[in-house]
């Protein structure tokens, strides 16, 4: 892996700072990006170039509580704080419960560590079988090209790569990982993650995708990504006109509140789904940010006005340090049960565990089936009412 430059890390010097203002005072006033020309704004690399990853850089953006000031400091070594300007001017600069807030400010729970926690929850490391490339599943596998983020989520579940030194997959990594995949022919889906991939040059991010295409036998390319969410200002037209030459190519963005459905986030999209390439979401069912029925309902509804599909809602994995974001699976049950047959099809993801240590995503979900004997199944519907499926007499089989 090659390293990342670092970015500066000024504060904003003629803002005054969050932390010094009145409650009364209205954040849009004083808010220190509101000066920033639309032409920087608008700029991927300068939002890149501007993250807020310090105690300092924060205060002159929000107000914050003495707790959040105190695990910032407690929690860098354990995993660092990393948000865009964008993506800071979606929080509430005043209410330490913003849904958003709590996704990307360190909190002291962060420091417990639970007799379940795994460094590496879903066993990647084990099944990494050349650098930067992990192989689970027969038919597919997943490539790291990045442990780079725009945002560096509390509940990242690869919290012992990501953040802690920002480094891209090299040439030579690219090469050896080529050499597996030509070797293995059963081998027909790549899905490309991190980090986050969107966050190399169209560039570098092309040549690993050409690279993956000139083998004959990987018929799919994916990309998994928070861009759009935390960044969107780097889903440009040239990025689009890049990934449109590498179809099939599907891209997965991982969503998880209503409140990050923007306009920007709006055109990024469309800009993606306008360039023929299907769009779906991951959702991590999050305690207290976004384990209700209404937040949920109400974010796959957005989403498919966006041209996103609902995909996956994940169980919250057992990290270490992230057990205070983990909401019952019978909480997430009943949220899947109260959606099907409520609402349309496409709106309902699929609710799965990635079960620890490697075991692959295993689908949860109510129960429909009351009893399977002689042919004969019984089910209940989505509204109680209980019905049998006769299977086809033997005398009618071919």
């Amino acid at each position: 892996m090659e390293e990342v430059p670092d970015w500066p890390d000024d504060p904003p010097s003629k803002a005054r700072a969050f932390h010094d203002l009145s409650h009364k005072e209205k954040p849009e006033a004083t808010h220190p990006w509101k000066a920033v020309p639309s032409e920087k704004w608008n700029d991927w690399r300068w939002q890149l170039s501007h993250r807020i990853f310090t105690f300092d850089r924060l205060k002159f953006t929000i107000h914050l509580t003495k707790g959040e000031e105190e695990a910032i400091r407690l929690c860098w070594n354990k995993f660092p704080m990393a948000i865009t300007p964008y993506f800071s001017s979606l929080l509430d600069p005043f209410d330490s419960r913003c849904p958003l807030r709590l996704q990307c400010i360190p909190r002291k729970k962060e420091l417990v560590v639970g007799k379940n926690d795994m460094i590496d929850p879903c066993g990647e490391d084990r099944e990494t079988v050349v650098p930067n490339l992990v192989h689970r599943y027969p038919d597919r596998v997943l490539l790291l090209a990045t442990t780079r983020c725009a945002v560096y989520c509390r509940y990242c579940t690869r919290r012992r790569l990501v953040g802690r030194r920002e480094v891209h997959i090299t040439q030579e990594n690219l090469d050896v990982i080529c050499s597996y995949l030509r070797k293995n022919k059963k081998i027909r889906d790549v899905l490309i993650s991190g980090g986050d991939p969107l966050l190399l040059e169209d560039s570098r991010l092309e040549s690993i995708l050409r690279a993956l295409r000139a083998i004959r036998h990987i018929e799919i390319l994916r990309i998994g990504t928070r861009v759009p969410v935390t960044l969107p200002m780097r889903v440009t037209e040239g990025l689009v006109s890049m990934l449109r030459r590498h179809h099939p190519l599907f891209v997965n963005i991982h969503f998880t509140h209503p409140k990050e459905i923007t306009p920007e986030v709006r055109e990024a999209c469309g800009l993606l789904a306008d360039a023929g390439i299907p769009l779906g979401s991951q959702t991590v069912l999050l305690r207290g940010i976004n384990d209700q029925l209404a937040i949920i309902k109400k974010l796959v509804h957005d989403l498919l006005k966006i041209r996103v599909r609902p995909y996956y809602l994940y169980q919250c994995d057992p990290a270490v340090g992230i057990g205070h974001f983990k909401s019952s699976i019978s909480r997430g049950i009943e949220i899947i049960r109260s959606l099907q047959g409520f609402t349309t099809g496409f709106a309902v993801p699929t609710y799965v565990i990635d079960a620890p240590a490697g075991g692959g995503k295993i689908p949860v979900g109510p129960n429909y089936v009351l009893s399977y004997q002689n042919g004969v199944m019984t089910l209940r519907n989505y509204a109680g009412d209980v019905y049998h499926y006769c299977e086809a007499e033997r005398n009618f089989e071919a």
